[in-house]
């Protein structure tokens, strides 16, 4: 049985393409002369080809064929999707997450978010643009964990109104890394030597050529402690929890029944049991349309040359963090 939206459709296709044909016959075949009309039936055929194209999207913006915007968050977490020209093109680009969303949120169609989480997490700000993007949306905002949602995964949890998990899925690590490696013993026996002019006691801090002070490793330290205090905040608000029971966690992983158990995931079942949800939610059957980021030519570029890159062996994947004089940021 077809029901009203998709005869609507079908009539606004059918309704642009008897236009086209009747302005391509005129153009193409009526003026011209005989000599002409061969090429115009096949300019009027070509006509009608992009006018049924023009048509089929026209009717999806005027009658869309669905009410659920479906965004993934797949991999680690960027600004930009991953690193450098060796490094491989798997990480979710927070900009690009970010207007999928906005996108969902201004489609006519999309009354509802399904945002998709398969990322241990990556660097913090990204994170949060994501999470803050999904607590924007008008209108219900389900996550959905499959393999893994931790870390900054789980921080844009925290900014939908639900979160579901698989029974094996991964869940947590609420915490915050901050690291640096360190090159002095390795220079030395190098024969290297660290000199750097700096104004300010602990602008390089962290530098990996030199050993780091006592008081240097306090203040790195304290700035992972408000990163974790803001994170804890976050979630809390987000998931309506208790600090406390957020700190004992201690930033460990879960499996999703466990996290369940522990109020970290409000349930567990398939993708078939979201999409039932999301009925509940919207009193009508649920259809999904994946919405995918909008890359122009330059970024297929890039993306496309990444992957040879690292097909090739080009070199190790970059850490997913944020950098900062030698010293990385993340969760």
């Amino acid at each position: 049985m077809v029901d009203a939206d998709a005869l609507e459709r079908l009539a606004v296709v059918l309704g642009v393409v008897a236009v086209a044909v009747l302005l391509g016959w005129v153009v193409f075949v009526a003026i011209p002369d005989d000599f002409a009309e061969l090429l115009g039936v096949l300019l009027v055929v070509a006509t009608v080809a992009v006018a049924a194209r023009i048509g089929s999207n026209l009717a999806g913006s005027v009658v869309p064929a669905h009410n659920v915007a479906e965004v993934a968050v797949e991999g680690p977490i960027t600004r930009d999707g991953g690193g450098g020209i060796a490094s491989p093109p798997t990480g979710a680009s927070a900009d690009d997450v970010v207007e999928q969303i906005e996108q969902a949120d201004e489609d006519k169609g999309a009354e509802a978010l399904l945002l998709k989480l398969n990322t241990p997490g990556g660097q913090i700000v990204p994170s949060e643009d994501i999470r803050l993007a999904a607590e924007r949306f008008d209108g219900p905002t389900v996550a959905y964990a499959t393999d893994v949602c931790a870390s900054g995964g789980y921080d844009i949890a925290a900014g939908c109104d639900e979160l579901w998990a698989r029974e094996g899925s991964i869940v947590g690590s609420i915490g915050v890394i901050g690291s640096r490696v360190n090159a002095k013993d390795l220079a030395d026996r190098a024969g290297l030597s660290y000199e750097q002019f700096t104004a300010g006691e602990y602008k390089d801090a962290g530098t990996p050529l030199k050993e780091m002070t006592d008081d240097e490793r306090e203040y790195l330290q304290g700035i992972v402690d408000d990163y974790y205090d803001q994170f804890v905040e976050t979630v809390a608000e987000g998931r309506d929890m208790d600090d406390e029971t957020l700190r004992e966690t201690e930033a460990r992983i879960f499996l999703g029944s466990e996290a369940h158990e522990r109020g970290l995931v409000d349930d567990i079942g398939t993708r078939d049991d979201v999409e039932d949800r999301l009925e509940t939610h919207l009193g009508e059957a649920v259809t999904v349309a994946e919405f995918e980021p909008q890359r122009g030519l330059m970024g297929r570029l890039r993306g496309g040359a990444q992957r040879v890159a690292f097909a090739l062996g080009a070199g190790l994947a970059s850490t997913v963090d944020g950098d900062v004089d030698g010293l990385s940021f993340r969760r």
